[in-house]
């Protein structure tokens, strides 16, 4: 039997086989460890607001990139990965900020 392709189908890319041209989560992934290296030396503040810049860069990634060069930063729809992206990469930057230090 035949299957029917509904009209709201979205068809996703088929990930890259060389490895190396994943470079846009490949540079989120640098910016997540770093800011996780940063807070493992006690700079929980530096540490988290870098984690979260990372997750906005992936975000702004995922809005400029078209889908095949974008590669696994591809999860769902464009404006539902960049919204979701966008939104939790800030308010982790948020947090990084309003949280009172330690004293």
């Amino acid at each position: 039997m035949l299957s029917r392709r509904g009209p709201r189908e979205v068809r996703t890319p088929v990930a890259p086989s060389r490895p190396w041209l994943e470079w846009p989560l490949g540079l989120v992934l640098v910016g997540v460890l770093s800011g996780l290296a940063i807070i493992s030396t006690g700079h929980w503040r530096k540490g988290s607001f870098a984690f979260g810049t990372a997750v906005v860069a992936g975000g702004l990634l995922r809005a400029v990139l078209p889908p095949r060069m974008a590669g696994l930063l591809v999860v769902r729809s464009r404006w539902f990965d960049v919204a979701l992206t966008l939104l939790a990469g800030a308010a982790i930057m948020v947090l990084a900020l309003i949280v009172p230090p330690e004293h």
